[in-house]
């Protein structure tokens, strides 16, 4: 049985109208405000690899880290945004799938001779030209993968929404450039025991 509420029904239910309105009658500019959960991630140490090994074995690096970034987003039900070089958007319509993609991957990498850093945060961001985010969720989630250390996962997230082999290793305040101290940030990790 399909469920009630998918991304589209979601848009559906939130736009302005039927949607069937004559092209005369929709208003000029309607965005949608939508809650979702982005998570950023990308390669650590992508550019000096590249220097050192060429870009043919950068190339084989980075077509691994697209493989499993996808077939883990396949798995969890999160969508793949947009490619970022050596890194991507993810989007996800519940913060717990996003959330799990994140650490999912990052422990896919763990010991593979290379890392991953995420950053996730989930809030209101307006759907813009049909398949692009805009607002302050995005650029969080953006900012804290930025700072996150090399196998870190830094969240703006509730902790009610992580899975149960995720904890929160501590709460910190993050100093974004541009932006200045950001509190309530949860550094994540696996859950012991």
């Amino acid at each position: 049985m399909a469920p009630e509420t998918t991304p589209a029904s979601e848009w559906a239910d939130a736009r302005h109208g039927s949607g069937t309105e004559h092209p005369d009658d929709l208003p000029e500019a309607a965005y949608l405000s939508i809650e979702r959960t982005f998570c950023f991630a990308d390669l650590t140490g992508f550019t000096a690899y590249t220097r050192d090994h060429g870009p043919l074995a950068a190339v084989r690096r980075l077509d691994e880290f697209r493989e499993v970034s996808r077939d883990v987003a396949a798995k969890r039900g999160v969508r793949v945004a947009k490619w970022l070089g050596d890194g991507v958007m993810m989007v996800g319509t519940e913060p717990t799938p996003t959330i799990a993609w994140g650490g999912h991957v990052i422990s896919h990498f763990d010991g593979a001779g290379f890392e991953v850093r995420a950053g996730l945060a989930t809030g209101i961001a307006l759907l813009f030209e049909g398949d692009d985010y805009i607002g302050e969720p995005v650029n969080l989630a953006a900012k804290l993968c930025s700072v996150a250390k090399p196998g870190e996962i830094l969240a703006h997230c509730d902790v009610d929404d992580l899975p149960n082999w995720l904890q929160v290793l501590e709460v910190v305040e993050v100093d974004i450039r541009g932006v200045g101290l950001i509190g309530d940030i949860k550094r994540l990790g696996p859950a012991i025991g």
